[in-house]
């Protein structure tokens, strides 16, 4: 498909909705000058200060081996966004840019309007190193050259990961041996233990802290494993649009209607419509839930430090089969840094996400993020901090990293249109606080889908 897209009018539409030895960028062959502007690094603000503090480390190390300072500035999700939009307003944007936010799915437009560096030579001397699926989420298009290459360069992944508390399944009499894996049913046993704990006088527990709401992108993340679920793919490998096949529709309306029953049915707090990023987290772990979903480890991240509580109260869970009885493929994110094609400092650039992509240096970086996020070259996860059976949140994480698929921008940057509208949280939000139907909810997303990509299409 033939596209187009205006980058700037993307990111505020985000405001409103929500090395390696072989390398042949070696430290040596980086000058030791920079340009007119000095050397900027944005990064997002770590979730936990390890993460910030090695990234801090590492950028040290590099400066010091190369003799070039950088200016490494850290941004929270939403601070990232306001001051990308004004950089870019500004045809002053930093060299180089890291964030695992709102911004992340602008970055195919990015690539698309000629605003990115090639990045394939710091790529292709570890090609092998990377996973498939990584490389094919930043193998993007160029409109202006016409060009298909890599415009970043991948660091992390994540997907949607399932927790519960073992003492309110106790609670509700429930055993976690008995937790179904069929489908229907998977979801029926939380229900359930809601109902339990409720006859018991908890009248404020809920089987689910799920968002239905605009303002998080947890809300699509999480959606879109139910729309994996009813094998629907609004976009195919090749790019093409397929909301007009009525197999997909289907599989939209009732993957609505799943996941809308939930809130309706009463499994899910009120609040949930107005729910931003962190409020799923605040629920579960004030244990007013027995279940949540999160894309990413954030959760038992968090209680790391309370040994009770990350090894014998919090539980992590595969997810079940899809309703046909198959694997439920992870949809998966990739984290990545890019470089702008008005960096003045390109070279010093290439040369420092060289280093940051050795893998020790990228395995220390993702460790110190206390396994949040997972690797994106294979050969990582050999080391015991993903592997140690003991670990009953990582290594079982690490198995919904067995069977994915990429966010459908990999396949058409429209699409990053349509999460960054958050068009499946307006759609969902429209069932359960407007009372239209899934079947209206469904047809008006996919309205706007077909709108996106008809503004996307070259004129």
């Amino acid at each position: 498909m033939k596209i187009r897209r205006r980058t700037i009018a993307l990111l505020l539409l985000f405001g409103l909705a929500l090395g390696i030895a072989t390398c042949n960028i070696s430290p040596s062959s980086v000058d030791s000058g920079v340009g007119d502007r000095p050397f900027r690094v944005w990064w997002q603000q770590g979730f936990y200060p390890e993460e910030t503090q090695e990234i801090r480390r590492l950028v040290a190390e590099w400066e010091g081996e190369n003799g070039i300072p950088v200016e490494l500035t850290f941004y929270s999700d939403k601070d990232m966004l306001k001051e990308t939009n004004n950089a870019i307003a500004a045809v002053n944007p930093p060299d180089m840019l890291f964030s695992t936010g709102k911004i992340e799915p602008a970055i195919p437009g990015f690539a698309w309007d000629d605003r990115l560096v090639d990045v394939s030579d710091v790529i292709e001397p570890v090609l092998d190193r990377y996973d498939p699926a990584a490389l094919e989420s930043v193998r993007y298009e160029n409109a202006a050259t016409g060009k298909t290459a890599y415009y970043a360069v991948p660091l992390s992944q994540q997907t949607v990961h399932l927790h519960y508390w073992k003492p309110l399944l106790e609670e509700a009499g429930m055993a976690e041996e008995s937790i179904p894996r069929n489908w229907d049913e998977f979801w029926q046993f939380w229900k359930t233990a809601q109902e339990r704990l409720r006859q018991q006088g908890q009248e404020d527990i809920y089987a689910f802290a799920f968002p239905l709401s605009t303002a998080a992108s947890d809300t699509y993340f999480i959606f879109e494993h139910f729309l994996e679920a009813y094998n629907v793919q609004v976009v195919s490998p090749t790019g093409q649009l397929q909301v007009s096949d009525p197999n997909v529709r289907q599989g939209i309306i009732t993957a609505l209607t799943e996941y809308t029953d939930f809130y309706t049915d009463g499994y899910v707090p009120p609040s949930a419509v107005n729910w931003g990023n962190a409020e799923n987290n605040v629920t579960f772990l004030s244990r007013d839930a027995v279940l949540t979903a999160n894309p990413s480890l954030s959760i038992p991240g968090s209680q790391r430090q309370d040994r009770a509580t990350y090894f014998d109260a919090l539980a992590t869970i595969g997810r079940p089969d899809k309703p046909d009885g198959t694997p439920l493929s992870s949809v998966v994110s990739i984290k990545k840094v890019v470089i702008f094609k008005e960096s003045q400092n390109r070279e010093a650039a290439k040369s420092l996400l060289a280093y940051l992509i050795r893998p020790d240096n990228l395995a220390a970086y993702l460790k110190g993020a206390q396994g949040r996020y997972f690797p994106v070259m294979p050969e990582l996860l050999d080391d015991p901090f993903w592997t140690d059976p003991e670990d009953p949140h990582i290594s079982v994480s690490a198995r919904d990293y067995r069977q994915t698929r990429s966010f459908p921008q990999s396949f058409n940057p429209a699409y990053s249109q349509v999460l960054s509208d958050n068009v499946w949280g307006r759609a969902i939000r429209a069932v359960v606080a407007d009372g239209i139907s899934p079947e209206a909810a469904a047809d008006r997303a996919i309205a706007e889908i077909r709108a996106i990509f008809s503004d996307w299409e070259r004129q």
